[in-house]
């Protein structure tokens, strides 16, 4: 695993609670990179790592090693997910993909020529493995929600609400590529898309840096990305779909909100209630309808046979653990993965319409 930050102590704890929790191939957590000695060497020993490096490069000529996870900012990404792939070496990559169209279409060429080897390269949207996002999917597919008119997401987070909050490199472009946008509208978007089944056509979309600098190192330091982003997004199945993320809405900590409305029904999810799934049966006679809340927490439910007795509730955690599950599957033959970078790179494509659509004053940007 390269990094070892916040991502790297998510990732960290699913390799080490996946193989207590499923049936799947035997995994061992061999390295953890990163660029500080100390701080890596500190982070082995608390993640649970065997052994620590500070050069990635050297870590791809391991025949003991199968696996890299990438848990490193955006900028670091197409580099070695390139390299990995072409070691021979299985991919999970942090979302976005990339930090730009032309990186990620040189990740997914590489992960299409290691496909042909028998490779995986997978994108870490781990929100998929929610099993309450899951059974939404569920449910649109078996056609409870009719044809899908609507969709709306939302994804708030208020770390930033703070004009005094320090630089990061989230808040720098050459690190990060974007700010709110590629950090949690990707995660709204995918959700849109992967939720539907429909994908973005056409796209508007708006920028704001809403607090212009922040306390740097050597003193005031100017913030390079966006601090809020919305868009609308035309999909191929008819649907309109409104998309609205902000990291400096006071109050919400990490409220990724979902909402269908189709023909036949509709759904909700509030990631701030990660167990409740919202369901409104719209065929059944008016006097009857309502939305029903559904509590996630049955062996029938989506990952749920491998967890806790029925009603007992699951973490912000746990969907890492669901993830690496079914990466491990995928690399043992017996599941597919999804999403891929093939799915990163239209979703890369989505955001980049969004920054051009803001650079021109909210034009309509065909994709």
């Amino acid at each position: 695993m390269i990094g070892y930050s916040f991502m790297g102590r998510a990732h960290s704890q699913a390799w080490r609670t996946v193989s207590s929790a499923f049936d799947v191939p035997a995994v061992a957590r061999r390295v953890i990179v990163g660029r500080d000695e100390t701080a890596v060497a500190e982070a082995s020993g608390r993640l649970g790592w065997e052994e620590h490096a500070t050069d990635w490069r050297a870590v791809l000529d391991r025949d003991d090693i199968d696996i890299i996870d990438i848990c490193t900012p955006g900028s670091l990404h197409a580099e070695i997910a390139i390299a990995a792939l072409e070691a021979g070496k299985h991919v999970l990559c942090e979302k976005p993909l990339a930090n730009d169209t032309a990186e990620a279409e040189a990740m997914t060429e590489a992960a299409t020529a290691a496909a042909a080897r028998g490779q995986i390269a997978a994108l870490g949207f781990t929100y998929r493995r929610v099993p309450a996002l899951a059974l939404a999917r569920q449910l649109v597919e078996s056609g409870r929600l009719g044809t899908i008119r609507q969709a709306k997401a939302a994804y708030l987070q208020d770390w930033l609400a703070d004009p005094e909050s320090p630089m990061s490199w989230r808040l720098r472009k050459e690190t990060a590529g974007s700010g709110a946008l590629g950090d949690i509208a990707s995660h709204a978007i995918d959700q849109i898309q992967h939720l539907t089944g429909q994908r973005a056509t056409a796209v508007r979309g708006r920028l704001a840096t809403l607090v212009p600098q922040r306390p740097g190192p050597d003193g005031p330091e100017a913030v390079t990305v966006d601090d809020a982003a919305w868009a609308t997004l035309e999909l191929d199945g008819g649907a309109i779909a409104s998309v609205e993320v902000s990291r400096m809405a006071t109050g919400a900590k990490n409220r990724l909100t979902v909402e269908l409305y189709g023909t036949d029904g509709a759904l909700r999810f509030d990631l701030e209630n990660p167990n409740e799934l919202w369901f409104l049966d719209a065929t059944l006679p008016i006097a009857e309808q309502g939305f029903s809340r559904v509590l996630v927490t049955e062996p029938e439910h989506p990952y749920l046979e491998a967890w806790w007795p029925q009603g007992h509730v699951l973490g912000w955690e746990n969907a890492f653990s669901n993830q690496a599950r079914d990466l491990l599957l995928a690399i043992d033959g017996t599941a597919e993965y999804s999403p891929g970078f093939a799915d990163g790179l239209a979703l890369q494509k989505v955001l980049d319409a969004i920054i051009a659509s803001d650079a021109a004053d909210g034009r309509t940007i065909t994709l």
